[in-house]
């Protein structure tokens, strides 16, 4: 007769189970970010790895995200919610949308999804999702990242509809799309990456069904997000109970002088192992273009929160579970339409990280850095290609210093929070582009004093080789990386225009102007605030 396993011996035989599926799930999303890194066109997506993917159960939940985009992978399941909702996806079919107001983030982030089903039959087991930031759709400005006052100003807006039948492109739903943005070319080869991305990530978890079977990978995936669940709220255990209140400035929204308040009211329950994040009191939508919609906030807390928690817990929509994200309708992190937020994507999510960081200083106070540079330091740069004759879109967020963190040093010249990219190789941009690199170095001494230094931010000089039009879209100008425990804050950023006779220009944080060839646009990216005093006597037990 087969002995009879223990109890404790079944326990185990399910934690083993369950790493396994974790793993596979998670490498599944690993491997549709490779497929897309390795075919896009773009130095954006190539070289910069500027997209996500993801993987969701038949519910739409998030079970796995590949090691990519936070800004992008807190919101995705809004998108695979949205594509669920209004279309009913058939084997072969993928959905392509961006709307900011369906799930989306901002114009240029295009979103795919693709529904999974086992053979024969008529439900899907799964989801995959790949999102992928585009260096133009369209708009009044090159790059779609200006100083738009509506949406409709921003680029094309696309709604949840079928890019792939049955397998087969719809060519006049890509005419349609392609003909609305300057650099097509480019753009086909980075939509067909991203459909690419999808079928294998589809492919892989058709395997998956093949070899487990659908009723134990359901099992699976329900596990998941239970013990997704289960480490939070663990965790929220061990926070203090209180009320914690933090408030941040952006420096203006691109459409008058006026700072841009974002307040957060952090409540902690450790109790009823619950929190809920408000941000009641932050001011109202504006008419300039960093408005962020609610998936971008909820994406901002997401991402915080999951930072709570060792590096092994699995990242899936169950870590939410006991957070609950209040955000008035009509604030400036919870815009309607028609506003304008394609800053709202890149750098009011770096703003609601910080404040929210902020408040929770209150509460585990030797567990949370100072604020890092807090903005991507967005840098657009378009005209027509005196190589080729044809227009070119370039795109790039520029790294600063990272906050120093209880027990160490901030990092100088990364990318940290909301954003998870590289910078564009110089080569790479040289070949692409009409532009030259005259200078990318650490800008020294930028980083806050304190018992441990914030990171330093960069200094990236590039050359324009053709007339162009450049857009800046940044932030920490005027309100510097906050330190604490007694650091000083980071430096503030700066931007400037160099023109060829050498005359210096300062400009604003969010501008757009006409550069001519020979001119040399400079950024300085804020560094990170400082922790704790210069005092021994204050190192964290």
């Amino acid at each position: 007769m087969k002995k009879r396993r223990s109890r404790r011996e079944q326990i185990r035989l399910d934690a083993i189970e369950l790493a396994v599926f974790k793993s596979a799930f998670h490498s599944v999303a690993e491997e549709m970010g490779a497929a897309l890194r390795r075919t896009a066109f773009s130095p954006n997506i190539k070289e910069r790895r500027d997209y996500s993917c993801a993987v969701f159960d038949a519910a739409g939940e998030a079970i796995a995200m590949g090691d990519h985009m936070p800004v992008h992978l807190g919101s995705l399941p809004m998108s695979v919610a949205a594509a669920v909702a209004q279309l009913s996806l058939a084997p072969g079919d993928v959905a392509i949308m961006n709307d900011p107001f369906a799930g989306g983030t901002h114009l240029p982030d295009i979103t795919m999804v693709e529904a999974v089903f086992e053979r024969g039959a008529r439900r899907p087991v799964f989801y995959v999702a790949s999102r992928a930031h585009h260096a133009d759709v369209g708009g009044a400005y090159p790059g779609s990242m200006g100083l738009a006052r509506e949406i409709y100003q921003e680029g094309i807006r696309i709604p949840p509809l079928r890019i792939l039948r049955a397998g087969e492109v719809d060519r006049e739903a890509l005419k349609f799309i392609l003909a609305n943005v300057r650099t097509p070319v480019e753009r086909e080869g980075d939509l067909t990456a991203q459909i690419g991305a999808c079928r294998i990530g589809a492919r892989r978890l058709e395997e998956l069904i093949a070899k487990y079977g659908r009723a134990r990978l359901e099992r699976a995936m329900d596990a998941l997000l239970d013990y997704s669940e289960r480490l939070m709220r663990a965790e929220l255990a061990r926070l203090p109970a209180g009320e914690f209140s933090a408030e941040d400035f952006m420096d203006d929204d691109g459409a008058g002088a006026e700072p841009v308040r974002i307040r957060v009211r952090l409540r902690l329950d450790p109790a009823r192992k619950r929190a809920v994040v408000d941000f009641t009191g932050t001011d109202k939508q504006g008419a300039g273009s960093i408005n962020a919609v609610f998936a971008i906030t909820y994406s901002a807390v997401f991402y915080v929160f999951r930072c709570l928690l060792g590096e092994e817990a699995p990242a899936t929509t169950g870590l939410m579970r006991p957070i609950e994200v209040q955000a008035p309708e009509g604030s400036f992190v919870n815009a309607r339409p028609p506003a304008a937020v394609a800053g709202g994507n890149v750098e009011t999510s770096q703003r609601i990280v910080d404040v929210l960081l902020r408040a929770l200083a209150q509460a585990a106070p030797h567990r949370i850095p100072a604020a890092s540079s807090g903005t991507m330091s967005n840098l657009t740069i378009g005209g027509v290609d005196p190589r080729t004759g044809e227009p070119f879109a370039y795109y790039e967020t520029i790294a600063g210093g990272m906050g120093a963190r209880p027990t160490a040093d901030g990092v100088s010249g990364v990318h940290t929070h909301m954003t998870n990219s590289l910078n564009t190789p110089a080569e790479a941009l040289e070949y692409g582009y009409p532009l030259r690199v005259r200078r990318y170095g650490f800008r020294i001494g930028s980083g806050g004093a304190g018992k441990f230094r914030g990171g330093d931010g960069l200094v990236r000089e590039i050359e324009l080789l053709a007339p162009a039009q450049v857009t800046i879209l940044a932030d920490r100008q005027k309100f510097a990386p906050y330190g604490l425990r007694g650091g000083e804050p980071g430096e503030c950023g700066r931007a400037s225009l160099i023109h060829r006779d050498g005359r210096v220009e300062e400009l604003p944080g969010k501008c757009s102007l006409r550069a001519e060839a020979g001119d040399v646009i400079r950024i300085e990216t804020p560094g990170g605030g400082g922790w704790g005093k210069a005092d021994a006597s204050l190192r964290p037990a």
